[in-house]
Formats: structure tokens, C-alpha cells, sequence
């Protein structure tokens, strides 16, 4: 008996997928198939299959031309299922041509041509095509831009942006084909916007865009008050669009999968959260140039405060807020720490513009503790220690993007579907929002 095996993605499974498994088939008389598993894809890129692993095999095993379906789930896998099921030949679509000519040294090579015309990226393009305008003077956007180009659907058209503060921007950005400074221009060119303009036009701008009906993807916070905060979602609600907070290390895969380790009592019960984030990029600067800068608990509180309230939960009895204030005219602070009392741990954060120091998290348990280090908001790597050093154990993921295009995934998927997948839920949205009101209305501050 003659083996075959072949292997894909096989996402949105279509006329040409088919085709393919069907000429496969014919090279013998007995097909495997390996559909590659979600983990597997996102580490070679393919960051927006639209379907689980179980609904693509399931769309494979629906066709009755596999013999047999398995799953790819890491590098150098065919040579070992090669050798494991005793295949003849390997076939692949001609798009691979060459680059699988090294398992000739274990079974033949097939390239089969591909169908014309067909491919599951169309299908996701003609699905989830999004005009998106940006909005801000962060040189940030100029990675927002790179990243973008990794995702299917999305088509950056826009950006809205004050001509004196954006030098540093790259020539993609610059050449976009609708580029102003005024926001009520750009709008109607746009299904969505990013923003990351100063928190204090958040309100403003994402209630006259979502008016307007179009979806938001806004750096937090997304505004100065509670109660803005809840008029903003509930109009978004109402409306049917999206506003989701963007904070790219939600999206990274060593964070999320040290969440699921944490919660899943790896280190005991947990008794406290330690994170910093700090800079110096803003020192040196005048009040007025000041004004045009975010301080430094809108620009890091936000991202330190995230393991904090989803591990914890956001009902903290007690905080204290302890800050070096630059300009109490615009409470600038250049650097800031927060004290939180859970009723049975506790957590710190350490933000600054303008004094810098280790930027790690520790998250301290019964059992263990977790270290990731500096910068641990965009880490590949963390570590779980114990009293015994030997039991220590160390986890690497890679990440790709810092994140970005993690975040625009879902954000897109959001929209086609009409469903937030945010990895940042409403009550740690709110929150956030709660601690820089309580900030900016000197409620628990303590100044130095």
C-alpha cells in the first residue's frame, strides 16, 4: 500500500482545498492529512485563521477523501510522521516549490499545482476588508503601520495627526492617501479608528466617531472619568460597534499563557502582583511641551495596573497613590507608585516618565513565584522559581510584532462578528479609569 501525506491550514475550507486533497489522493492509496494546530500557525506567522482547530478537521474529515486526519503541532513534525506512518510520498501545493526538497532524503516529493483563483486569505480579505484611520502623534503608529501589513482585511487609509509633532514619522506613514490634521475630515473615510492621542481628547473623540458609526480601537484609558467611560460604552453598545482598549501585551502569548498558569494555582495562591514600567523620554521638557505629552500614569498605568486587576480581580479595599508631580497645573507626573490592598494580597506599581528602574514583574504565591523580566510587558520568556531552585522552570513563546497584530486580529474578528474579543474586559477597562480620575481629583495622593 502507497501512503501519502500532505499538509495546510485548511481554514475557511474551500473548492480549492479540496481539489488539492483529491490529487493527493490519487498519488496512492491511503491520504493522511495534517491540519496544523493554532499554536503551530501563529508561530509561522498565520495570525488570523478564522476557524478552531476542531472545525478545520472536521471540514477535512467532511470530504471522505482523508484516510486519516492527525494535527501538526511543531517544527521538524513531518520528518518524524514520515518516518512514523511509514509514508511513500509527501505532496504539497506548487506555492512551496523547493522548499520542502529536503524530505527527499526520506520519501518522494510531490508539488501539486493549486487551484487558480482560490485561497482562504481571499476569502478572509473579501470577508473582513476594514478602512482604518489612525489618530495621534506617537511615533508608535510608525510599528502599527509595519505590523497592519501582517493582517488580512484591514487597509490603513488614514491618519489625523498635528504636523508639528509628527518629524519621526516613516515615509509609509506619510504617504497614506488621506493624511490631515483636522479629525472631522477624516472620519468619513474610515470604518474604524486607532487612537492614541492625549487621554484628555479620548471623550471627545471616540463619542463623535462612534456617533458617526465607526469602531474604536483606543490606547488606554480610554477616558478621564468613570462616567464618561460608561457613556462611551453604553453609545457603543447601542450602537452596535466596537471600543475595546489596546494594550498590545494582552495579545502577547508568554503573558497570556502566564495568566493561565497562575490561575491555574502553578504557584499557590497568589498574595501579591509587583510590576514596573518606566522611561526617560520626557525629561528635560518645558510645561508647554509638557502639555502635549502624556504623564506618566496615562501613558504606563494602564499597562502595569493589566496583570494587577486580572489576576486580582479589580474590588481592591485600599490605595494610596504616591507621586512626583513636574506640573500640578496638568498633573504631570514624572514618576508615580500605587499601593493596592486586596482582602487577601496585595500589589504595587511603579510608573515614570522621568526616573527609571527595573522594569520586571513578580507575582508572589504560596507555592512559587513567577518572574518575567524587564521589559516584561513585551517578553518572550518568564520564569516559575520555587524554594528548591531545582524545580524551578523557565517557559519561552515567541512574539511576534510586540503583540500588534494579535490585537488587530481580534479587534477585526470583533467587528466582523459583531463581538468584543478583547482580552481586556469591561471591568478592567473600568478600572483603569477609576485609578487616573481618583489621580487627576487628588483622591488617596500622597505628593513627594
Amino acid at each position: 500500500m502507497k501512503k501519502v501525506i500532505t499538509y495546510g491550514t485548511y481554514d475557511l475550507f474551500h473548492f480549492g482545498h479540496q481539489r488539492l486533497l483529491e490529487r493527493a489522493k490519487a498519488l496512492g492509496d491511503y491520504l493522511i492529512v495534517g491540519v496544523t494546530a493554532d499554536g503551530f500557525d501563529r508561530a509561522r506567522g498565520k495570525i488570523n485563521v478564522q476557524q478552531s482547530l476542531m472545525e478545520r478537521m472536521e471540514a477535512v474529515k467532511a470530504t471522505g477523501i482523508a484516510d486519516e486526519v492527525i494535527v501538526e503541532e511543531y517544527e521538524g513534525q513531518k520528518i518524524d510522521d514520515i518516518m512514523r506512518y511509514g509514508v511513500d510520498i509527501f505532496a504539497i501545493g506548487s506555492d512551496w516549490m523547493g522548499y520542502f526538497d529536503y524530505l527527499n532524503e526520506y520519501c518522494q516529493v510531490v508539488y501539486l499545482e493549486r487551484t487558480a483563483g482560490v485561497s482562504s486569505s481571499d476569502l478572509r480579505s473579501e470577508k473582513r476588508e476594514v478602512r482604518l484611520g489612525l489618530v495621534g502623534e506617537s511615533l508608535y503608529l510608525n510599528k502599527f503601520v509595519n505590523e497592519s501589513h501582517y493582517v488580512n482585511g484591514v487597509k490603513i487609509v488614514g491618519l489625523c495627526t498635528s504636523p508639528s509633532l509628527s518629524s519621526g514619522f516613516s515615509d509609509a506613514l506619510k504617504s497614506l492617501p488621506y493624511v490631515t490634521d483636522d479629525y472631522d475630515s477624516l472620519l468619513p473615510q474610515v470604518d474604524a479608528i486607532y487612537l492614541i492621542s492625549k487621554p484628555a481628547d479620548h471623550y471627545l473623540q471616540i463619542k463623535k466617531a462612534l456617533e458617526m458609526g465607526k469602531h474604536i480601537l483606543c490606547d488606554p484609558p480610554i477616558a478621564l472619568s468613570v462616567s464618561e467611560w460608561q457613556e462611551l460604552n453604553d453609545l457603543a453598545k447601542e450602537k452596535n460597534l466596537i471600543l475595546m482598549d489596546a494594550i498590545r501585551t494582552a495579545y502577547s502569548t508568554a503573558y497570556y499563557r502566564m495568566l493561565l498558569l497562575v490561575k491555574s494555582g502553578r504557584i499557590g495562591t497568589v498574595m501579591s502582583v509587583d510590576s514596573s514600567c518606566t522611561s526617560l523620554r520626557d525629561n528635560d521638557l518645558t510645561s508647554e511641551e509638557l502639555n502635549e505629552k502624556w504623564n506618566s500614569l496615562c501613558t504606563w498605568g494602564p499597562n502595569a495596573m493589566l496583570p494587577i486587576f486580572q489576576l486580582l480581580g479589580t474590588q481592591y479595599t485600599q490605595k494610596c497613590i504616591t507621586s512626583h508631580i513636574e506640573d500640578e497645573s496638568i498633573m504631570y507626573d514624572n514618576f508615580t507608585k500605587i499601593a493596592f490592598v486586596y482582602p487577601h494580597a496585595v500589589a504595587s506599581i511603579k510608573v515614570g516618565k522621568g526616573v527609571k528602574t527595573e522594569g520586571e514583574l513578580v507575582i508572589s504565591g504560596t507555592t512559587g513565584y513567577i518572574y518575567v523580566p524587564a521589559p516584561w510587558w513585551k517578553t518572550e520568556y518568564f520564569e516559575i522559581r520555587r524554594e528548591d531552585p531545582t524545580q524551578n522552570k523557565r517557559y519561552f513563546y515567541q512574539l511576534d510584532g510586540e503583540g500588534i497584530r494579535y490585537e488587530l486580529v481580534s479587534f477585526l474578528k470583533a467587528i466582523q462578528d459583531g463581538k468584543n474579543y478583547s482580552y481586556i474586559d469591561d471591568r478592567v477597562s473600568k478600572a483603569f479609569v477609576e485609578v487616573i480620575e481618583d489621580y487627576y481629583n487628588k483622591k488617596d495622593l500622597v505628593k513627594i
